[in-house]
């Protein structure tokens, strides 16, 4: 069965179009479900403009589907695997606000920091949204949320999400490698991993600080000492020192 969404006998007035060459800005013409056309005048190949990716992002059958994706769309579909990682934390925790609220700042300090940092964003973000997805499981199971009960818990859990939704093994491995050891640096770690313990970091000095002052001198410390990447400490020193 062919997916209705490439099927031309569905298409809508629109699917066929124009757009500009980067290169050149002459017209070349796209049908919707290319994923790529070259110009005629100059020769320059570049990614349909219009092309909606959203189901390429969890379908295990996107790549027959589509084909071989040019890098800017792939890098495209792992952001929209991204979205979906984070709709699946929430609906894990349903209403446990306060950890849904906790991975999305985590998410969001990782993001800045990583692209600063030039990290694999990918893996950055899906760790970042389910590097505490085993804390519910730890209470249940342990009786405690310690931080090894997490560590123990998470990966399988972790795991179970990013297959659901066809994310790549190697993507998977690295995840949950970093989700099993997040609060236990080893003596050498992957910039993922840096990324990721800086952020989460900010966001448990936030939560610590939430109904009292911070101390300057004590996050001076904190940053001097704690922190892996400098981006890390320089995204602190702006939340907590300025």
């Amino acid at each position: 069965m062919k997916c209705p969404g490439q099927d031309s006998r569905y298409w809508q007035p629109g699917a066929i179009f124009e757009a500009k060459c980067p290169e050149c800005g002459k017209t070349v013409e796209f049908f919707k479900d290319d994923t790529t056309r070259k110009c005629g005048h100059c020769g320059h190949r570049f990614a349909n403009p219009k092309m909606d990716f959203g189901c390429a992002a969890y379908c295990p059958f996107a790549d027959q589907c589509l084909g071989t994706l040019p890098p800017e769309l792939m890098a495209q579909r792992e952001d929209l695997l991204k979205d979906r990682i984070a709709i699946e934390m929430k609906k894990y925790f349903k209403r446990d606000f306060k950890r849904i609220g906790h991975a999305t700042r985590v998410a969001r300090y990782a993001e800045q920091i990583g692209k600063a940092e030039g990290g694999n964003m990918a893996v950055i973000l899906a760790a970042a949204y389910l590097h505490d997805i085993g804390i519910h499981a730890a209470g249940k199971k342990h009786n405690s949320t310690a931080a090894r009960f997490q560590e123990q818990e998470g990966p399988p859990i972790a795991r179970e999400i990013m297959e659901k939704l066809g994310a790549p093994e190697k993507m998977i491995e690295e995840v949950c490698d970093i989700i099993g050891h997040h609060h236990h640096p080893r003596e050498e770690e992957t910039l993922s991993f840096k990324v990721l313990y800086d952020a989460d970091l900010i966001a448990n000095i936030e939560d610590n600080h939430k109904n009292k002052p911070v101390d300057p001198e004590k996050i001076k410390n904190i940053i001097t000492t704690s922190f892996f990447t400098e981006n890390g400490k320089k995204v602190a020193e702006e939340r907590f020192l300025q």
